[in-house]
């Protein structure tokens, strides 16, 4: 990887994990998620970077995807397990990182287990290590602290302008000859849930995050090309929240009409929420690490 992409890299990871760290601080109940969210991801652009996707605030059972839409009346209920997941990007090199903030002690040891099995992930790489072998080190960590690995969920690796690029990284044991290459980039982020759940997630009927997936030029009104065009602009394949149209448009009823048009259109995709399908609460760590010819980097440490 070029020395000048690295640093970019790296940039975008100490943005991440400063930002992350913030949330454990700032993040407490009664809070507003749409608060937590425009924190987040007005801190990333203060701090020189952008955000790579809407912060996700994903509580007890929603496992992720859970952004909030505008206006979002929402809350962090008392007692509540808490994901925040921030993504940074500098010119389209992306950090990706993630944290559980627990306000039940009953849960505290499903955030430890999500933690040590993110850390003995890290431990196991190095470059052209095959892949199975870090998802079998943490199925086995999480395991051995009496939880159940989420199998539907998986780290993933990260390109230039994209979250989820090439090869995914199961938080299950799994046969593969899969390798981590060299020079690749890679999020690792075990999904913990209690032993007796499902340990798989389910789509919610809730979709609050889109991404722009193909430009289409029989669009039928001038407003709805005018705003593909902003989004191809502004997030080019990144995902985006509504809310970010927002301060662009507000809420004028044209804008809504183009937006309706581009989805029915399938201009844009939406991300469904995640929730865990039998409704148990689930805990996330996650860093992304870079694998060099010799060594690696916890971008985000």
């Amino acid at each position: 990887m070029p020395n000048d992409v690295l640093e970019k890299y790296i940039r975008a990871g100490r943005i991440a994990a400063r930002v992350r760290e913030e949330m454990r601080r700032i993040v407490r109940e009664g809070m507003p998620l749409i608060e937590i969210c425009e924190i987040a991801e007005d801190m990333i652009r203060k701090l020189g970077g952008s955000p790579a996707f809407p912060c996700n605030v994903s509580v007890n059972e929603v496992a992720a995807h859970y952004t909030s839409p505008p206006k979002d009346t929402r809350v962090v209920p008392s007692g509540s397990l808490v994901k925040v997941d921030i993504g940074v990007h500098v010119d389209g090199y992306i950090a990706d990182t993630a944290t559980t903030i627990c306000f039940n002690p009953e849960y505290e040891n499903m955030v430890y287990a999500a933690e040590r099995a993110l850390e003995a992930a890290i431990k196991v790489i190095r470059p052209s290590v095959i892949i199975s072998k870090v998802s079998s080190e943490i199925e086995a960590v999480i395991e051995r602290y009496g939880f159940k690995p989420i199998y539907n969920l998986s780290g993933h690796e990260v390109g230039h302008y994209v979250i989820h690029a090439g090869k995914s990284i199961p938080n299950v044991s799994h046969l593969s000859i899969e390798r981590m290459r060299p020079g690749g980039v890679y999020a690792i982020e075990p999904f913990v849930t209690l032993k007796g759940a499902a340990g798989r997630v389910e789509d919610g009927p809730e979709k609050y995050i889109f991404r722009l997936v193909k430009m289409k030029a029989s669009l039928k009104s001038s407003e709805a090309k005018e705003l593909l065009k902003a989004i191809e602009t502004n997030f080019r394949t990144l995902p985006f929240a509504e809310r970010w149209l927002n301060r662009i448009y507000g809420q004028n009823e044209s804008y809504k009409r183009a937006f309706s048009e581009l989805l029915s259109s399938k201009c844009l995709m939406a991300y469904p929420v995640f929730i865990e399908a039998s409704g148990s609460p689930v805990a996330q760590a996650e860093h992304t690490v870079y694998v060099g010819e010799k060594d690696i980097i916890v971008l985000t440490a």
